[in-house]
Parts: C-alpha cells; sequence; structure tokens
C-alpha cells in the first residue's frame, strides 16, 4: 500500500509539473523584464534574484522597484506589498476546498507559491487537487520566476550603460501593461487607480508625507472610498426597488 501511496504522489506531482509548464511560459518575458529593470534600478544580481525567491509575486516586485528608487523606507514598503497581496487570503481560502485534506506543514509549503497563474491552473481542475500536484505545478512556476530573473539580470548586465539607464522608463510601462487588462475587466479599476493617483499628487506636492507612505495611504483610503460607494449605490438601488 506505501509504495502505491508513493506512486501515485509521484504520478500527481509529474502531473502538476506539466500543468505548471504553461506558466513558466508566461512568466518567461515578465521575469526577464523583472531581472532587467532590477539590474537598471540598481540591486545586484544576489538581491535581484533573492527577491525573487523571498517574494515571489511580480506586481509586489515592480512595485518595489519603484518604491526602492525613491528611498522609500522599509516598512512602507512591506506594507505596499502586503496590501496589493491581499487578495492572496481570498485565493488560499478558495483553494483550501479544492484540495485534498493533509498535514499543516505541506499547506504552508506549497500555500507559498500561490500565485494569479497557480490559483488559476488548481482551480480549474476538475479533480481535487493532491498534494503532489500542488508541489509540481508550484515547483516548476517558482524555479521559472527565479531563473528568468537572473537572467534578464544578465542581459541588463550587458546592455550599454546608456541604454540601462533610459530603462526606467520601461517600469512605467510595465505598470501601465498591469493595469490595462484590468480597466477592461471593470470600470471600478480605472475609478481606483484615477483616485489613488490624485490622493498621492496631493500628498506628495503638499509634503503631507515620504513619497512610500503617500503611496500606502492613497492606495488605502482610494479603496476604502470606493467601497463605501458601492455599499451606498447597492443600499440606494435596494431602497428604489423595495418601492
Amino acid at each position: 500500500m506505501s509504495d502505491f501511496a508513493i506512486g501515485k504522489e509521484s504520478t500527481e506531482f509529474k502531473k502538476g509539473l506539466q500543468a505548471g509548464i504553461s506558466i513558466g511560459i508566461g512568466y518567461f518575458p515578465i521575469a526577464l523584464t523583472f531581472g532587467l529593470l532590477a539590474k537598471t534600478s540598481g540591486l545586484s544580481i544576489y538581491e535581484s534574484v533573492l527577491m525573487s525567491m523571498v517574494v515571489f509575486a511580480g506586481a509586489s516586485q515592480y512595485i518595489s522597484l519603484s518604491l526602492l528608487a525613491y528611498g522609500t523606507g522599509i516598512l512602507e514598503i512591506v506594507l505596499t506589498t502586503f496590501i496589493v497581496n491581499i487578495r492572496h487570503f481570498l485565493m488560499s481560502t478558495s483553494l483550501t476546498e479544492k484540495c485534498e485534506d493533509d498535514h499543516l506543514g505541506n499547506k504552508m509549503l506549497y500555500s507559498f507559491g500561490i500565485t494569479d497563474e497557480t490559483f488559476s491552473v488548481v482551480a480549474t481542475r476538475e479533480e481535487t487537487a493532491t498534494t503532489g500536484f500542488m508541489f509540481g505545478v508550484n515547483l516548476l512556476a517558482y524555479s521559472s520566476w527565479v531563473i528568468f530573473t537572473g537572467i534578464g539580470h544578465l542581459i541588463g548586465a550587458s546592455l550599454p550603460q546608456t541604454l540601462q539607464e533610459s530603462m526606467g522608463v520601461a517600469l512605467y510601462a510595465m505598470f501601465i501593461g498591469l493595469l490595462v487588462p484590468s480597466l477592461k475587466k471593470s470600470a471600478k479599476v480605472l475609478f481606483l487607480a484615477s483616485l489613488a493617483a490624485i490622493f498621492n499628487t496631493i500628498f506628495t506636492i503638499g509634503g503631507f508625507m515620504a513619497q512610500g507612505w503617500s503611496i500606502v495611504t492613497s492606495t488605502i483610503l482610494s479603496a476604502v472610498m470606493i467601497e463605501l460607494i458601492e455599499v451606498i449605490k447597492a443600499r440606494h438601488w435596494g431602497v428604489k426597488h423595495e418601492k
């Protein structure tokens, strides 16, 4: 029986690796660009790869680069990363129902590898996601992100210095690339981004707070205000329909 269980886990692990191939391919250009921008932002290859190993979150890592460029403190960067990745609480809760029961230690290990992409692959799987499958998907996604980060940094190091310095513009282009797909799905994202930009501009130009705290505060305020508006609209429509 034990041999059968080991064989089953090995098969599930291989299935996870196969399912993760598409994620690895998708991570190639994004991780490569991150490594390149990390080099042009002044991070060493060890710092860049270590960030990908420890953080393992594309949007948060790009934001961290811009915050580091502003000279933002560690606390502000950690808080901003937490806010950006708060959706992982919901994704992890959802996958709890999808994954098989297992030891807490195993769940803690593979939960680190949950990203938007790995979540989509696991959530759309018809069968229950076994521990072996989860480790397979996450291992391939994680290793590809870290490896391509290092390759991107090496490519950035080989570029002419003038081109490296001009790559700072690509960071803002990447932010736009991350924002536009969300705008197509929901108009609320546009209002959220615009309101956050207005708050950040007021706080920064007015000198009310440092750049890092300005971004954190603007993000929280805009999110709270948009949700309050949504609640008020829902209640208004509810009362109107009751009448």
